[in-house]
């Protein structure tokens, strides 16, 4: 047998092949396609499981995220993060005095405030 040699040109074999290959090719096709749309649905899927009350919101970035990645990316911070928590968090960091430094000095403000407090 030549290197040249055609083994199944012009049989049923050639045929099966060629159909078998356009198979696995669309099923491939298939599978990536809906991969990508189940990994970009996360978000929506997210936020109905958490019943988020920005659910519109986060639909309509997740359909912009096809065309500017970056937009979906927004969607899925918006998914995962409770906003609400976020924000209270930064709140009271924001409205916290300056935290003492060693344990000492928190003993010594407990106390001070405890006797203010009795006085």
């Amino acid at each position: 047998m030549s290197l040249l040699a055609t083994p199944f040109v012009d049989t049923t074999t050639d045929t099966v092949l060629h159909v078998v290959a356009l198979v696995v090719l669309l099923g491939s096709v298939g599978a990536i396609a809906f991969g990508f749309w189940k990994v970009h649905e996360l978000p929506v899927s997210k936020a109905r499981k958490k019943q988020h009350h920005q659910m519109g919101l986060i639909s309509a970035l997740t359909w912009i995220g096809f065309l500017w990645h970056w937009v979906w990316v927004v969607a899925v911070i918006l998914a995962f993060v409770d906003g609400e928590k976020a924000l209270r968090k930064i709140r009271d960091i924001w409205r916290e005095p300056n935290a003492p430094i060693n344990e000492t000095e928190i003993t010594t403000k407990t106390v001070s405030e405890k006797e203010e407090n009795h006085a």
